[in-house]
């Protein structure tokens, strides 16, 4: 069924890729049209036409819609649109926000900041603030908060191994209830044996939700001699590079979709992620190819040509129609169905991220030090944001 917003969506894609004219800077820096979320050398910021907010030490949900920041002793829910607080906890001083659940009920803090390679340590300590409840857990080794499960009584962590050295680790879950970190389920939902469960190597690059919610995918790359579960339970060797990892956070599984060669040869930075109902797109700009998958079957569909950026981050956005894959100076607008590059956009500034308005009439795309937004491939206006690494949600 065609609704109003999706009329909306459709009009303002063809408002973001119609035509193939340059973008040109010569415009004044204004106040950001819409309200984002973005990372920055600062913290998470909060931007919109009021300007900037410096949230600080915070944590923003995988999809945006839920931020929890720690100040003046006190852990506070705001919501990203408006800023304002929703509910505040007295928290004492030391515990930082990591991961928030889909549900925007719970947070999970910790000691120490978000890392890729953490510190040795014999213990962790981790809080999990749920509604107006919490938890402290003195867990065994080095543990990082993930995901929360959708009921909230189980966190998704990574496990790293050896705690004197850490540089691998699996994933597991910590029952909230009882305090015990646990194996996960394979995909038919049978109990890990011991032995089976996957040790990884690599980089998480980027995180999403699946349409429905119910799934996690982060793309993982470069995992020199990684082997999945079901390698290690058939004996065959693995050695993927690239793939994306499945946490379902209902049925408590993991699963591996691996990529094809070239992904996870290059740079992790010039990889992208970007999901909807339809497809899981993974974007390579150093070797020139982007994934089509299916969230379903959770297979690879097929690989197309992308235009080759060595050396820059890349990013993804998708419309109804279009697949939007920045990387440095330019956006490739790609048609959705045929996977061909129907036009590139020329920006000011590299790639640090994009998102579509709400509406979908503007690509806004993140760069250092700035917010530049587009339409047809004219920029219409920019604001500087001093610091700015990611821009990362509409909020």
């Amino acid at each position: 069924m065609t609704t109003r917003r999706t009329m909306l969506m459709l009009a303002g894609a063809a408002l973001v890729t119609a035509g193939c004219r340059e973008s040109t800077p010569a415009v004044a820096a204004t106040g950001v049209p819409d309200r984002l979320l973005a990372d920055s050398e600062r913290g998470l910021l909060r931007l919109g036409p009021f300007g900037e907010q410096v949230l600080g030490p915070a944590a923003a949900g995988f999809d945006g819609a839920h931020v929890f920041l720690a100040r003046d002793r006190g852990l506070e829910q705001i919501r990203p649109d408006t800023g304002l607080t929703v509910r505040r906890t007295p928290l004492r001083d030391g515990w930082l926000p990591r991961v928030v659940s889909t549900d925007g009920r719970a947070c999970a803090l910790s000691r120490t900041g978000a890392s890729d390679r953490p510190t040795a340590r014999a213990r962790t300590p981790l809080l999990v603030v749920r509604d107006d409840a919490e938890r402290e857990y003195d867990l065994p080794g080095v543990i990082e908060p993930d995901a929360f499960t959708a009921d909230g009584t189980g966190l998704f962590v990574l496990d790293w191994l050896p705690a004197t050295a850490p540089d691998h680790y699996r994933v597991r879950l910590l029952d909230l209830g009882g305090g015990t970190i646990q194996p996960l389920f394979t995909r038919d939902k049978r109990p890990l044996p011991v032995g089976a469960e996957e040790e990884m190597r690599g980089d998480g690059r980027q995180a999403v939700l699946s349409a429905d919610r119910t799934m996690l995918f982060t793309l993982y790359t470069h995992q020199p001699g990684h082997r999945h579960t079901r390698d290690l339970l058939s004996g065959r060797p693995g050695n993927a590079h690239a793939f994306v990892h499945v946490l379902h956070l209902i049925d408590r599984w993991a699963y591996c979709l691996d990529l094809p060669h070239p992904f996870g040869e290059g740079p992790v930075a010039g990889h992208a992620l970007a999901a909807d109902g339809r497809h899981l797109f993974v974007a390579d700009a150093t070797s020139g190819k982007l994934v089509y998958a299916s969230p379903e079957t959770l297979s690879v569909e097929r690989v197309v040509d992308v235009p080759v950026t060595a050396g820059a981050t890349a990013a993804l956005a998708l419309t109804p129609e279009q697949v939007l894959l920045g990387a440095g100076g330019a956006v490739a607008v790609l048609d959705r169905g045929s996977g061909t590059v129907t036009g590139i956009r020329t920006v000011p500034a590299p790639v640090r991220g994009l998102v579509l308005s709400r509406d979908g009439s503007r690509l806004l795309v993140g760069g250092p030090d700035r917010v530049t937004w587009l339409a047809g491939g004219t920029v219409l206006g920019w604001a500087p944001v001093p610091g700015l690494t990611a821009l990362r949600h509409v909020v």
